[in-house]
């Protein structure tokens, strides 16, 4: 039986690493996760191809894959985000982290598929996945799929907005007087330029994002396929399963986050948590969830506190 029919995902998201304080993200539907702190203000949707997951009975797609835009996506993380504060361009990255080492779990061939990700995907991306406190970030202005300056006081939806039936899609570009952030700092109109833009240090550096003002995002792409947990980047490699790899360690094995972070201040403003949850089938396998394995090491009904370092994740 095939590693990914043993499992279903669950997504989460929240202001903070504990899971214990996220909600359940509710997947190729259009009802966000809204979320505050002293940090910012922001709304969250998740969309995943062919979805098996949580709740059950959730759309398996979204309307959204079937725009001209995201024909061959496999999932995307749509988000709006006001900052109570600013933050430096050069700061507020976006990617993924882990509490432990994961050098031992990396599945073969896991160097060459991040040369051509860093390559040809994403030039501007930072990581180290082989020390004690791994990580993957990319600057949010130099990494984001789609970056779009909204007003100083946010308004309506506008025409960025694309509403293809009631999907929201968001678009690159700006809104209001966003227009004028983007004229002031010279930023290209299209993605591609976008980017190239800001991976020049000095014009990151030179960014602000403003408190108050709205940002919209989406990141998205056609290489993770999270029914398999599953890299498939083409040129001549392989699909790379990662649940292939795993050391059976259910409570540090079952859960890949992704965060968006002030490295100035090392905060991490919101973070998502794809998480793999046992089906049946999993479990007749011997394969245990994390709140089965709670219950052995700690018996019977008792509740531990979740702690960053408990949430299950891919480390």
């Amino acid at each position: 039986m095939s590693h990914h029919e043993q499992y279903m995902l669950k997504v989460t998201a929240g202001t903070t690493y504990d899971t214990s304080k996220h909600e359940n993200v509710h997947v190729n539907t259009e009802k966000p996760v809204d979320i505050s702190s002293e940090h910012l203000d922001a709304r969250i949707q998740v969309r995943i191809q062919d979805y098996r997951g949580m709740p059950e009975g959730s759309p398996s797609t979204s309307p959204y894959f079937s725009t001209p835009q995201h024909p061959y996506d496999r999932y995307s993380i749509s988000f709006a985000f006001t900052p109570k504060r600013s933050i430096s361009g050069k700061d507020l990255v976006f990617g993924n982290d882990f509490e432990h080492p994961i050098r031992d779990r990396l599945p073969p061939l896991f160097d060459k598929a991040f040369g051509i990700v860093k390559w040809w995907i994403d030039p501007g991306l930072d990581g180290d996945v082989y020390g004690d406190n791994p990580y993957l970030y990319g600057a949010l202005l130099s990494s984001i799929n789609v970056l779009r300056i909204g007003n100083s006081s946010p308004q309506t939806p506008d025409a960025g907005e694309k509403a293809e039936g009631k999907t929201v899609i968001y678009e690159e570009g700006a809104e209001g007087d966003g227009v004028e952030v983007r004229s002031k700092h010279g930023i290209p109109a299209t993605t591609a330029q976008r980017q190239k833009h800001f991976l020049n240090e000095a014009k990151r550096t030179d960014f602000t994002f403003e408190e108050g003002r709205e940002y919209k995002c989406d990141f998205f792409n056609p290489y993770v396929d999270f029914n398999e947990f599953a890299l498939k980047i083409g040129y001549g490699l392989p699909a790379i399963s990662i649940i292939g790899h795993w050391d059976g360690q259910p409570l540090r094995t079952h859960s890949l986050r992704y965060v968006l972070k002030d490295r100035s201040t090392n905060t991490e403003l919101f973070v998502v948590i794809f998480q793999l949850i046992p089906t049946g089938k999993g479990k007749e396998d011997g394969i245990e969830s994390a709140e089965d394995m709670v219950k052995k090491v700690h018996g019977g009904d008792k509740t531990e506190t979740k702690t960053a370092g408990d949430d299950g994740e891919l480390d």
